[in-house]
């Protein structure tokens, strides 16, 4: 991703060089094929019926393409679109050309996925030289419906896990990855963050955050005001014993006994390990029931902690994603207590910036594998065109209903098929993009690696897992992706001793021109898909 960026703004600085400043819809008599490789439909306006003024829709992956070719429908002469995925480059690995930048630069619309293969949009849309494009991004019009990233069991970690899950610090994790730890693991002198909340020292923190954030900086110290309040200023843990000091400087403090861990599943579908304490002595005044998590989940000296209590019971501590008290060593200065803030932000390690912040979370990008979504996205894609060519909205309208309607009727099929199955559950000896649609029927899944990993070769501990559940659940087929090499579904089922068959399903997003010239679409690709899981959910 960093060699991504720094590509991007190189190009951008170019762009910037060569003075672009005027807003184009580009070239009407360009050919169909740019100098890029990325298919054009060029707006033809010497045959060009229409009223209305050409314009330029540019996608990234292919069923952004199509769908914009389904609601254009007969007025697709009078826009120029351009899918820039087309030569069946993946997504995760595509870098955008010079060519590439410039026509995002001055299109009309522009429409692209959003999640972190897309980290290079922001510079390319901060240099654009029609201020007057709309965007789509199309995880950000899902909002609350996208789901982070999983990380399953038996999964292979490759690259990209560990890019997020810096040393220890995990947001995913395995139950039997837990282990115990002491009280010595948070031994200490500790402050809290709240009333540095509360003077302001930690504004600049704020400031940072919106920076790369969907917050602003206001809306950042409230949210943190709340996470961060604490009715306790500092925190003293030797051995087995905790002093409290309140706001005030009465302390209270006992000896406390370890009764375990729990295990807190967010809903933003990440965990962190609650390891809890009880007091020793109840009638002490100091809390009875406390737990912490400073995202470990094995022993290792904290760098800090989030603390909850109860004097009632574990369970009665309430709103644990909303108010995470949260200490720092109390030998930091309030300017060093900001700049350990602003370095959980950079290293993603505060389970609640993580968490909370939509868009810094490990988002599944792969959206469009839902029929679901698909409906979502073509009404928002609808809704731009008809702003940008007022003139022909009730055609964009009816294009829309119909196109809705054939999804919809996809969507029954799917559905009536796995409700009339008796697997649950699919395996996959490959990459795994389809969370959104099995999340879709209620199906299950195994895979070797999770959908945007790079990852070719599966670990010995990923093939003995995947084969013993083909064992398990008496799997007759494992699949894999289109254009993927089919080793790891044979080891699979060598490994297994089961008769296994293998079947492709295609994630739509390597769609080349060939394919497209072929007649090739979005619901072709997507009843592709049905057919074959017809023949595997018998």
């Amino acid at each position: 991703m960093f060699k991504k960026k720094i590509g991007i703004y190189a190009l951008t600085l170019a762009m910037a060089a060569m003075g672009m400043t005027g807003c184009s819809t580009g070239n009407p008599n360009s050919n169909s094929e740019s100098s890029s490789g990325s298919i054009e439909e060029s707006a033809a306006q010497t045959e060009n019926t229409s009223d209305s003024e050409p314009f330029s829709v540019v996608c990234t992956i292919f069923p952004e393409y199509d769908w914009t070719r389904e609601i254009l429908g007969d007025h697709a002469d009078n826009a120029e679109i351009t899918y820039l995925l087309d030569n069946g480059i993946d997504l995760h690995s595509y870098q955008p050309t010079m060519d590439d930048i410039m026509k995002i630069s001055t299109c009309d619309l522009f429409i692209y996925v959003g999640g972190e293969s897309d980290e290079w949009v922001d510079a390319a849309l901060a240099e654009a030289a029609n201020k007057d494009m709309k965007v789509i991004n199309l995880m950000d019009v899902l909002g609350d419906s996208a789901k982070v990233e999983e990380l399953k069991e038996g999964m292979q970690e490759s690259e990209h896990e560990h890019d997020h899950d810096h040393d220890k610090h995990v947001s995913t994790f395995e139950d039997d990855e837990v282990k115990d730890r002491m009280l010595s693991d948070w031994e200490g002198d500790w402050q809290s963050a709240y009333p540095f909340v509360l003077d302001g020292s930690l504004d600049e923190a704020w400031e940072h955050k919106a920076e790369s954030g969907k917050m602003t900086a206001e809306e950042y110290k409230d949210y943190y005001t709340k996470g961060y309040k604490s009715d306790y200023n500092a925190i003293s843990i030797h051995d087995d014993h905790i002093k409290f000091t309140d706001k005030d400087g009465k302390v209270t403090e006992s000896d406390y006994k370890y009764t375990g861990y729990f295990i807190q599943d967010w809903s933003t579908g990440t965990r962190a390990a609650m390891y809890r304490f009880e007091a020793e002595d109840k009638e002490s005044g100091a809390p009875v029931y406390i737990e912490f998590n400073d995202h470990i989940i094995e022993p290792e000296k904290a760098e800090h902690f989030h603390i909850r209590m109860s004097n009632e019971s574990f369970d009665a501590i309430v709103d644990p994603e909303g108010n995470w008290p949260t200490f720092f060593d109390a030998s930091l200065t309030p300017e060093g207590v900001c700049d350990e803030v602003i370095g959980h932000d950079s290293k993603k390690e505060d389970d609640h910036d993580h968490e909370h912040e939509e868009g810094e979370e490990e988002y599944d990008e792969h959206v469009w594998l839902s029929l679901k979504n698909a409906k979502v996205l073509c009404a928002e894609i609808e809704r731009n065109i008809e702003a940008i060519d007022s003139a022909n909205a009730a055609d964009y309208k009816a294009n829309l209903d119909s196109y809705v309607a054939k999804l919809d009727e996809l969507d029954g099929k799917f559905k009536t098929l796995v409700d009339g199955s008796s697997v649950k559950t699919l395996i996959f000896g490959d990459r795994f993009p389809f969370r959104y649609f099995v999340d879709d029927y209620g199906l299950d899944y195994f895979a070797a690696f999770i959908g945007c990993s790079a990852e070719t070769e599966a670990s010995f501990e990923t093939i003995a897992f995947l084969s013993d559940k083909v064992k398990e659940l008496d799997c007759k087929t494992i699949f894999t992706l289109e254009n993927s090499s089919k080793d790891i579904a044979d080891t699979i089922i060598r490994t297994s001793g089961k008769n296994a068959d293998i079947a492709e399903l295609n994630s739509l997003q390597s769609v080349s021109r060939s394919e497209i010239a072929e007649g090739v679409n979005y619901i072709s690709l997507m009843q592709k898909n049905y057919d074959v899981l017809a023949g595997a959910l018998k």
